[in-house]
C-alpha cells in the first residue's frame, strides 16, 4: 500500500516524530503540509517550517509550508483552506503539534495549564474539526492522533496532573470521533510509542543524551503511522495503537534498526499500560 497521491496536513511537524511521518509519505510521493509555528530558525531546536518542506521535496513528494499557531481559528481554518487550494482535498490528518511541562499542581502556572491544553486538547479538536469536511469526501481518510492509549491509573496523573489531562484530552477525541464519524469512512485512531523517542523533547527536558541513548528514533513511529494510514479507514478505526505493535503485525521482528547504539533495555514510555509491557518480548526499563 502507498500514500501516493495523498495529502497529508500535519500539526507541527518541522521536527521529531511529525517531520519523521512527513517524510515516510514523502517516499510514497504524497503531499504534505505542514503548520507549524517556527517560521525562523529556534536558537535551541532544529528545523523550520521551510527545511521541513525542503526535506519533504528531496524526498519525492510536495511540500507546502504554513505558519500557523493552531490555538488560532482563523489560522487554522486558512491553513486548511490552501491545502485545499493547492491539492485538491485532504485525506489525512495528523494531530502531532503538543506542549508539555511535567509539573506537581502547585508548581504549575495557569499560562502554562491554558498552553498545554490549548495546544493538545483544543488544538486536536479544532484541526480534525476543520478538518473533517475535506476528509469526508476522501476515498480513504484517517485521523492520526499522537496520543496515548486512556489508561486511567493515578500513576499517570500524580506527578504531573496538568499535562496527564491534555494528553488524554487528545485521546478522548479519538474515542470519541472514532465513534461519530464511523458512518462517513473516517477512520480516527491515536498512536504511541512503547519506548521514549529521541526528540527535542527527550534531549531537552526529558533526561538528556542518557535517555536519548535508551531511546529509539522517531522512524519508528513514521512507519508504523504508515502502516495504520495505509489501512481500510472503515476497517481501522477507534483503537489506541502502540507503534512496535503496529509493526509486529506486519511482519516486523527485528527493531534494532530503530535503536542502533543502545545497550541494554530502552526507556519505557509515559502512559503505556502495564500490560503491553507484559507482552512484548523488547527490554524495557520503566524511567517514566
Amino acid at each position: 500500500m502507498s500514500l501516493k497521491g495523498k495529502t497529508l496536513f500535519i500539526s507541527g511537524g518541522s521536527r521529531g516524530i511529525g517531520l519523521a511521518i512527513a517524510l515516510r509519505a514523502a517516499r510514497d510521493g504524497a503531499n504534505v503540509t505542514i503548520a507549524a509555528k517556527t517560521d525562523t530558525p529556534h536558537p535551541k531546536l532544529p528545523g523550520t517550517i521551510h527545511t521541513a518542506v525542503e526535506e519533504i521535496e528531496k524526498a519525492g513528494g510536495k511540500g507546502l509550508p504554513l505558519l500557523c499557531d493552531i490555538r488560532e481559528e482563523t489560522q487554522v481554518a486558512e491553513a486548511v483552506a490552501r491545502t485545499v487550494e493547492r491539492f485538491g482535498g485532504i485525506d489525512i490528518c495528523i494531530n502531532n503539534a503538543s506542549a508539555i511541562q511535567l509539573s506537581g499542581t502547585l508548581e504549575t502556572d495557569m499560562k502554562r495549564y491554558d498552553l498545554m491544553h490549548q495546544i493538545n486538547t483544543r488544538g486536536t479538536f479544532l484541526v480534525s474539526k476543520i478538518c473533517i469536511p475535506h476528509l469526508k469526501l476522501a476515498s480513504n481518510p484517517h485521523i492520526l492522533n499522537l496520543a496515548p492509549p486512556l489508561d486511567m491509573k493515578a500513576k499517570w496523573f500524580k506527578g504531573h496532573v496538568a499535562y496527564t489531562m491534555a494528553k488524554f484530552g487528545m485521546s478522548m477525541c479519538t474515542l470519541g470521533m472514532s465513534a461519530e464519524f464511523a458512518p462517513t469512512g473516517i477512520a480516527v485512531n491515536s498512536l504511541w510509542p512503547l519506548t521514549a523517542i529521541d526528540t527535542a523533547a527527550i534531549r531537552n527536558l526529558l533526561g538528556g543524551e542518557t535517555v536519548a541513548a535508551m531511546s529509539r528514533s522517531p522512524e519508528i513511529m513514521a512507519d508504523a503511522a504508515h502502516a495504520i494510514l495505509t489501512r481500510p479507514s472503515r476497517e481501522a478505526t477507534g483503537n489506541f495503537y502502540i507503534d512496535e505493535e503496529v509493526l509486529r503485525a506486519e511482519g516486523v521482528s527485528d527493531f534494532s534498526k530503530y535503536a542502533p547504539g543502545a545497550k541494554g533495555a530502552l526507556a519505557g514510555d509515559f502512559f503505556v499500560p502495564d500490560e503491553v509491557f507484559a507482552r512484548t518480548d523488547t527490554k524495557v526499563r520503566g524511567l517514566f
